[in-house]
């Protein structure tokens, strides 16, 4: 099963961070959200753009898990050569993820 099956999300940034919002369709989802999506696993997921850290918040009143990427964004939008250098389509790539 893929992460879009069950949640959505957005994206944002700020100079060479992007911030990624995931949120469950339906509220029973946000556990398991919890349990299977950790930082780690979203570091690994965008390895490929040269992300070196990632920090996850846990918004439990609003059922919703948001990722902040270090370095995600090729220097910053001003200095990035990418076609998306806000990184919008960062929250796509994301819920592209299998879910176990």
């Amino acid at each position: 099963m893929k992460l879009y099956e069950i949640a959505h999300s957005r994206t944002g940034d700020k100079g060479n961070l992007s911030t990624i919002s995931l949120i469950p369709y339906e509220e029973e989802n946000y556990e398991r959200l919890k349990e299977e999506i950790s930082a780690e696993k979203v570091k690994d997921w965008f390895s490929e753009l040269g992300v070196t850290k990632v920090d996850r918040y846990q918004v439990d009143s609003l059922k919703a898990l948001n990722f902040v990427l270090h370095n995600s964004l090729g220097g910053g939008v001003t200095k990035s050569l990418a076609l998306d250098t806000h990184g919008k389509s960062l929250s796509s790539a994301l819920l592209e993820m299998e879910l176990d």
